[in-house]
Parts: structure tokens; sequence; C-alpha cells
């Protein structure tokens, strides 16, 4: 190990080491400029790694344009603080506010991206989310059961029927108290695969009880092994300390080959058992936008032992972290981290050598093929440290090389390589549009790389990741920019906007609002007590809150604001935050209502205001709140200033007022 990261030392390329590759700095930029007004030709989502979040950039321009809050509480609009979203955030852990996200995947229709959702999963407490992609934000998370460290997921089936979750930590499955250097004989992993085509019904459908290895990460077939999924796992030698020595003594790990079709089979046919696990559900209500949960308990769960044909390992070199399926579907690619070259198995040969029980060994009822036997080829001295690979379509494959930082180009077939590209520093995963899919794009790729000092202006000790967009168009490698990432980026995908863009939702219909404390008039608005509890119903619209008066709220309440952005016009966003709150406020998207709880510390008069510029009176669009001492008895009223009584949106004055019940 210290040879090599002596080796990545030397190969490491300098930061200064001028003009592009084959590209002059001027045609570079040229390439990636996005003129104001005009947009980026692809969306691209990156996972926001121990931010918990999802980013979504414009490529070829590389600017951000959204943060999406999924595993993490988000103080820009307060997903996860407001009333209608804490709720997403619910494990059987109680409420978690933050998690590490590691991997995106898009929904696919025949292999292929089709832009309904993006999914993305939490390592730490293992979850796995949908992203609906008409709204850009998150509507559904179901918590995994008998997992420890959610790694390898949530990658999809061809058909998006099942995405899938496997332990990267194995542990006693279920949890019991036993001695670590128990290890061999109590800690198992489990491969998880959760039905994902239906929104709201996320499920776990089955479980595969697997050895106590790690399992990395994992990607379906297609064409010809559709029906199989694929994962990388490592330390089988399964120690239990000092893993950078003991886990990578073995020559090679493997990769596990599961044919769930065959799992549906052997489940239909009644051989798997009923097993114990709690777990958490978690979705937003279409109709109120209100997040909802449900605790599930007991899953499927199937043992390979008692369903032949269900799991077979191939041996796979060394300490695998990426396996990738080309457009084929014959080819199977691994990235081991410590292999020498990259290891290439074929589809075709593998179900040979099942057939011909071309087998070197049986682990818990898991045959392991030999290695020659399914081997297509390998590619000879690609560099060092293969992670992940990707496709562009023409019979090209372009794998990521961590310890060397460089993109290296192959074939296909004849396993040469073609090209390479330097990278700053330390490459993790790569993407490249639809490269994982049956029909990529091809035109682009982005290589998420883990260091980046000296290619920014210094920022502390700690820095952003930095991205690079390489043109993979031509014979040759070219790049063309460089820019900074939000989190830790694990893992992207990119489809183009055109995809996308046509059924991006502009606001919510507020005759549709369904919240049961929407208030969808000036007219409806008010304020009511239960006990200590009181309710403020209230609108907001360009520049005022109606009522922006309250008074009768007593020291010792617990005052709810349930206020409804009436705008109807895209982007004509408000916000809400009222003075001694413990939170900045809520962000009201147009036709939406968001609640905002609020526990008064003291007697006096608290303003209330938009936190959202929204109009040329936006400093006006504020209120107040009377809060007396407890028993005072003051008339609990909820007021409407003369100010909120003009017509929103212009200056008082300049139109009509409407008539008012």
């Amino acid at each position: 190990m210290l040879a090599l990261g002596a080796l990545a030392s030397a190969c490491a390329p300098s930061a200064k080491s001028g003009s592009p590759k084959g590209l002059l700095a001027g045609d570079a930029a040229a390439r990636v400029y996005v003129a104001p007004g005009s947009y980026d030709e692809f969306y691209s989502f990156l996972s926001g790694g121990f931010s918990g979040q999802l980013t979504v950039y414009g490529l070829p321009s590389g600017r951000l344009i959204k943060s999406i809050p999924v595993f993490s509480q988000f103080p820009e609009n307060g997903y996860g603080y407001s009333d209608e979203t804490k709720s997403m955030l619910n494990t059987t852990f109680g409420f978690v506010p933050w998690d590490d996200s590691h991997h995106t995947e898009l929904s696919q229709t025949d292999g292929v991206p089709d832009g309904r959702w993006l999914f993305l999963n939490a390592n730490n407490t293992p979850r796995v989310a949908r992203i609906d992609l008409k709204r850009f934000e998150t509507t559904e998370i179901i918590q995994v059961p008998n997992a420890a460290g959610g790694h390898a997921s949530p990658f999809v089936t061809p058909d998006s029927k099942y995405l899938v979750s496997a332990t990267r930590f194995s542990v006693p499955i279920p949890q019991v108290d036993v001695p670590i250097e128990s290890f061999k004989k109590n800690f198992k992993g489990t491969l998880s695969f959760i039905t994902a085509n239906i929104p709201g019904k996320m499920d776990i459908a089955f479980q595969i009880m697997m050895p106590g290895y790690d399992y990395d990460l994992g990607h379906s077939g297609k064409g010809p092994s559709d029906g199989w999924f694929f994962f990388t796992t490592y330390n089988s030698e399964q120690a239990n300390t000092k893993l950078e020595v003991n886990a990578s003594q073995a020559d090679k790990d493997y990769i596990a080959a599961v044919n769930y079709k065959r799992a549906e089979e052997c489940i239909a046919a009644g051989k798997s058992k009923k097993f114990g696990g709690t777990y958490v559900h978690n979705y937003i209500d279409p109709a109120s936008q209100i997040a909802k949960s449900e605790t599930k308990t007991g899953v499927t769960m199937l043992y390979p032992a008692d369903c032949e044909g269900v799991v077979y390992y191939l041996p796979t070199p060394k300490s695998p972290h990426g396996v990738d399926v080309d457009p084929s579907g014959e080819y199977i690619v691994a990235g081991g981290k410590l292999a020498t070259v990259i290891p290439v198995h074929s589809f075709t040969k593998m179900q040979k050598a099942i057939a011909d029980k071309a087998f070197e060994k049986t682990i818990d009822g898991i045959p392991v093929l030999k290695y020659d036997a399914v081997i297509a080829g390998e590619v000879q001295k690609p560099g060092l440290g293969p992670l992940h690979t990707e496709f562009d379509g023409k019979g090209n494959a372009y794998t990521s090389m961590f310890i060397s930082s460089e993109i290296v180009k192959w074939k296909l077939g004849t396993w040469e390589v073609l090209d390479r590209m330097p990278v700053y520093y330390a490459v993790g995963h790569l993407m490249i549009p639809g490269g994982d899919s049956r029909k990529p794009y091809g035109k682009y790729l982005v290589a998420l790389n883990k260091i980046t000092k000296d290619r920014y202006l210094p920022t502390g000790p700690e820095m952003s990741r930095s991205a690079q967009l390489i043109d993979i168009s031509g014979d040759k490698m070219k790049m063309l920019l460089d820019f900074p990432t939000q989190g830790e980026p694990h893992y992207a995908n990119a489809v183009p906007a055109s995809l996308l863009q046509p059924h991006s939702i502009k606001f919510d219909k507020l005759a549709e609002n369904q919240n049961p404390f929407a208030t969808k008039s000036e007219s409806e608005g008010g304020i009511a007590r239960t006990g200590k509890r009181v309710d403020v119903k209230m609108i907001a619209i360009r520049s005022h809150f109606a009522p922006d008066n309250l008074e009768g709220i007593e020291l010792g309440d617990t005052v709810y604001f349930h206020v409804t952005n009436i705008e109807q016009d895209w982007n004509i966003g408000h916000g809400f935050a009222v003075f001694g709150a413990t939170t900045a406020g809520v962000i009201l998207p147009p036709g939406s209502t968001r609640t905002m709880k609020w526990v008064p510390q003291g007697v006096g008069v608290y303003p209330f205001y938009c936190t959202d510029f929204c109009s040329a009176l936006h400093q006006e669009m504020q209120g107040y709140a009377r809060v007396s001492a407890a028993g005072s008895h003051v008339p609990l009223t909820a007021n409407v200033s003369n100010a909120s009584k003009t017509q929103s949106g212009r200056l008082p004055g300049t139109e009509p007022k409407p008539a008012r019940p």
C-alpha cells in the first residue's frame, strides 16, 4: 500500500499544467458558455455525501441550479422543520435530522432513464428516498430493516419495479449481544429488493440473507442479463479488525450475481421465511402535501441454500468497489480498488459456467464460479485504483482511477486502452449522462474528485469538492471545465433537459390544496383556541398577510401559524417568520400551505414578516402577535389592518379595490 501511495504521488498531475489537453482554453470556455437567459443542455444530479442532500447542476455550464433536501433538515426552505415535512425524517431510531447520502439513480423504462423520479440512499441509517422530478422535491423515504450501512443502493431494475439496497456492514441479524470476535459465526449481510414503481407505496418486497461480507455497489443487468442484479463485495476474509490490512489479504473477492426473478419463483413456491424487522415508511400525501409516517414489521427472507440458482459468486480481483453492466448487457465490469487490471466478466460465459457447474466451492449455499470460466477479458495496465466504469454507447468504456488521478478510456471486446485524461485529484466516481443505462447519451463525462487543493481560491482548511467536465464526443478526451460542488458527491446521473423541463410543475393549484388548515381567501383566515393550543389560519399574497394583527394569545400557549400562499403564478414565493421563534421561518411556494410552531417566551407584542422578497412593498408585508399574561382573558381576535386591505401586487391607489366579503 505504501508503494502504491508513493507511485500515486509520482503520478498525480500538476494543477498548473497549462491549457486543457487537446483544446485551447478559449475553445473550452466557448463549449461550456451558456448565455444569460439560455438553458443548459442537461440536468445533472449529484449526491451530497455527508450533507445528506442532493444538488442539481446544469451541464455544460456547471451552474448550481438547486439543492434538494432529502435526509437532512434544510434551513433554506424549512424541510424537516415545518410540521408538513418533519415526519419525512422519522425512523425506528427516532427523528434523524442529518444523514449521509451516497448514490443517485434515475428511474428507468426498458433500461433507459425516463425522467419520472430520482432515488437516493442514506448510508448511516439505511434508507432510500424518492425525489419527484416534476416537483424536484423528496416525496417518499423508506427505512431498510435488517441492515447496517445502506451503501449498495438505490440502484433500479430496468423497469423500476425494484430498487435494491445491500448492507455495507455485516452485523448479527437479528441484532444480538455477541462478541465481535465471533464475526465469522454470527455476522451476516442482506440484499433488499424494494418495490419502487408506485409512488407512495415503497415497501420491502423481500430480502436475501448473505454471508457476512461488506457489500459495496450494485447494478442491474439489461438485455440478455435482464432479471439479474450484480453486487460487489469485499472483506470476504470476514476480518473484524484493521480492515485496511486484514480485509485485503485475498487475491480475489466476489461479485454476487443475483437472479431476482428466480427469487420471485422461490417465494411463490413457499421457499422463503417470515423474518422480523421493524421499519418506517414516510411519504408526502399528494393531496394535502403533508408527510405521513407508518411503522411496519416483518419481511420476507430468502436463504440461498433454500433457493437453488438464486445467487452465484464471481471471483473478482481485488477489493472491488464498482460493478457496471455495459449497454448490451453482456459485460459486467468490476473496479478492484487494489487490482492491477480491470476484470470484465461475460454474462454468456457465466450462464455456460452455471450450466456446466464450473464451481470452485460453495459458500452458505452460494456456488463460486471459476474465474477462468466467466472472465471475458482484462484491461491490462489501466492505472492505479480503478473504481467505477461507465459507457458512451459507442463501444467504449471509461474508468475512474482513484490513486493515479485519471480517467482511462478503453475498448469493449479488445480491452485496449485508448486514451487517458489526468484529473485533479483522487477521482472517485464518474458520470456519463445515461452512461449506466441501455442508451448512453455519450457527449460529456463528469469526474467527481475528492481533493481540490490549489484548484480554487483557498478557503481555510476545509474546501469544497470539485467536479470536472470532459468532452468525450471525439477519439480523444478534452477537459472543458472545473466547478466546485456541495458536500461530498459520491455518485451522479444526468439526462437531457428536454426530458424533464416540459413536465416541471410551476405552482400548486390552490383549488386542489387539501391541507386541513389551507386558507384559500382572506375571508377564511382567523384564529382559534383549543385549550393551550392556538391555531392561526392566514394567507400570504403580494404584499400582506391576512390576518395581520393577532390578540388574545397568552403566555403558556403553543401557537401554530398555518400560512397559505394564495399566489397562482410561477416562482412567486413568500416566507413567514415570527420574532422569538427557534427557526428562521418557513418558505411558501405558490399554492402551498406551511405550518410554523411558535411558543412565546414572554408577554409583549411580537412582529412577524415575509422572509422572501416578493414585491416593491415586501418590507410592508408584516404584522403583530400580542402575547398577554396567562389568565388575562384578552379576547382572541384576528384583525385585518387597513394596510392589508389594499389589493396585492401593485402600489396603493394604482388599481381599484376588489369587492370584499
